[in-house]
């Protein structure tokens, strides 16, 4: 395994594509993602486009759809969620497919949507992510951060590099993160994990993003979202910009 890691979508080549991509987007659009296939929700399908996301879903009937829409941290008008994992309730998901568009982390999972195999990930499943990157060996792998509207976001790199610290850890002997860094950011994203992998609160609340939250009173969404290896969901692409929990 080869892991590459792109810190937002602007970077991710344009000229070949992976075995595997992962899109991360901690606060909080995977987080999310995660937490609603979690709590039972049939599917997420990702949009870019908030038009685009209320004209497909015209095509369901109320009760099998929810809209999770979501600009600068706050819900859309006409939305019955915005991008708060702590909405997903198995009440409210069970059963039904979310409609979700958001500010970075939809538009990540856009840039991606073509290769092998897509995965969405986050700290809380960090460890259903590295299990199944073990089990399935992708020789090339891409961690691509969502960011903020084409910065570098902390968050995401932390749990790119949570992911690429476990996988060295448990990797059949001989994959070492020196064989398995892929670029210099697999290095950089490491030695950020490392540093702050016992206070991953304290980072995401100095995060510029996790300080945009915290001015929308988004504390409790911090905390959850900075929750490691918490879900034993595997977020994976069905079909384009539909994910789905995989199924051993």
């Amino acid at each position: 395994m080869k892991v590459f890691i792109f810190h937002t979508p602007e970077l991710i080549p344009t000229d070949s594509l992976p075995d595997c991509a992962i899109a991360i987007d901690v606060l909080r659009a995977t987080s999310t993602i995660s937490t609603a296939l979690a709590a039972g929700a049939e599917a997420v399908q990702a949009f870019s486009s908030m038009d685009e996301l209320m004209r497909v879903s015209e095509q369901w009937s109320p009760d099998r759809r929810l809209r999770a829409g979501e600009r600068g941290g706050a819900k859309v008008e006409g939305c019955e969620m915005g991008n708060s994992p702590l909405a997903c309730t198995p009440e409210l998901v069970g059963g039904k497919r979310l409609f979700m568009s958001t500010t970075n982390g939809t538009r990540c999972l856009e840039k991606i949507q073509n290769a092998k195999t897509v995965l969405a990930a986050a700290l809380i499943n960090r460890a259903a992510i590295v299990k199944y990157l073990l089990s399935q060996q992708p020789e090339t792998i891409w961690i691509a951060g969502s960011g903020w509207e084409g910065s570098y976001s902390l968050e995401d790199t932390v749990c790119a590099g949570a992911i690429v610290h476990a996988l060295s850890d448990l990797a059949a002997k001989g994959q070492t993160l020196e064989s398995l860094a892929g670029n210099d950011e697999a290095f950089a994203a490491v030695a950020l994990y490392t540093q702050w992998q016992d206070r991953l609160v304290d980072l995401l609340c100095n995060a510029t993003h996790g300080q945009r939250l915290l001015r929308l009173d988004c504390l409790d969404d911090l905390k959850y979202c900075a929750q490691l290896d918490t879900l034993d969901v595997l977020p994976i692409q069905r079909q384009l910009g539909v994910l789905v929990a995989h199924q051993e």
